[in-house]
C-alpha cells in the first residue's frame, strides 16, 4: 500500500478533514483547557449545591433560634429554660440533678 493509496482512503479523507480537524481541536479546547471548561463549570456547580444546602441549613437555624426568643418573651418559658439549661432555682427550692449510668446496662 503506497503512500497515495492511504491519502485516497475514505477515512483517512474523513479523518484529516480541516473542518473536523479544526472542530476536534475546538472541543478538546473547550472541554478541557479554557477558563470556562466544562470541568470547571462542573466544579462550581457541586460548590453552588453545597452552598445552598448550607444556606437551607442555617435557614432553619435562624429560624428555629427566632422561635426560641420569642418563646424566651415569656416569663414562665424564660424560667423554665434557665431551670433547665443553668440548673437556676428560686431560694427556697433545692435542685436534684438525676443522671443516668449509660454503661451498667451490659
Amino acid at each position: 500500500m503506497g503512500w497515495k493509496t492511504f491519502i485516497q482512503n475514505k477515512y483517512v479523507r474523513f479523518f484529516t478533514n480541516k473542518y473536523l480537524v479544526v472542530f476536534v481541536l475546538f472541543v478538546l479546547w473547550m472541554v478541557f483547557l479554557d477558563t470556562n471548561s466544562y470541568l470547571i463549570h462542573r466544579e462550581l456547580d457541586q460548590e453552588i449545591e453545597q452552598l445552598e444546602k448550607k444556606r437551607d441549613f442555617f435557614s432553619g437555624e435562624i429560624q428555629s433560634d427566632r422561635d426560641a426568643i420569642e418563646n424566651l418573651k415569656d416569663a414562665e418559658k424564660l424560667e423554665e429554660f434557665a431551670r433547665e439549661k443553668y440548673y437556676m432555682k428560686r431560694d427556697n427550692e433545692d435542685v436534684y440533678i438525676i443522671e443516668y449510668d449509660s454503661t451498667a446496662h451490659e
